[in-house]
């Protein structure tokens, strides 16, 4: 399983108020989330992204509260995988449960750039950045993990092995 696309690039303490802010949680309708997807912190995110884009953040991404409409509106938008130095808890596990796809490098959060080119092994870990040729390492997925994600999420995943 892999990833490729473009960054953008945010810092420390993204929380999910500017993931997607409150006003717009009264629909839980992937594609009306995705049109108010970090509005807060970057106006310009929904036109802009584009279908296998990567959001990489610095410590504590999703932070605030356990709502899953965050994870749901990032993958919503297309992005293919989220990294950051560090991940809030529940976003961390509401991720994995929606399928999105996301991974914790101290290192690719520093050194990586608003609009570097990412491609990701989610087997391996490995993180290329094509724009700087340099290589990172992420944690490599567990199977099961995998799994998960490429069922589209938790749901899915257990629907298909009953």
């Amino acid at each position: 399983m892999k990833a490729k696309g473009k960054v953008f690039k945010y810092g420390d303490n993204v929380d999910t108020d500017v993931i997607i802010p409150a006003r717009y949680l009264s629909t839980g309708d992937p594609k009306e989330l995705r049109k108010h997807c970090m509005e807060d912190i970057d106006k310009d995110f929904a036109k802009n992204v584009e279908e296998g884009d990567i959001i990489v953040g610095r410590k504590n991404f999703g932070c605030g509260s356990s709502r899953e409409h965050a994870p749901i509106a990032i993958k919503a938008s297309g992005v293919s995988c989220v990294i950051a130095e560090t991940f809030a808890r529940i976003f961390y596990r509401n991720s994995f449960n929606v399928g999105l796809p996301i991974i914790e490098s101290s290192e690719a959060a520093k050194k990586i750039e608003k609009d570097d080119e990412l491609e990701i092994d989610f087997q391996t870990g490995e993180i290329r950045n094509l724009t700087k040729n340099e290589i990172y390492k992420g944690q490599p997925y567990p199977e099961f993990i995998q799994k998960i994600i490429e069922n589209e999420g938790l749901v899915n995943y257990v629907k298909s092995n009953l």
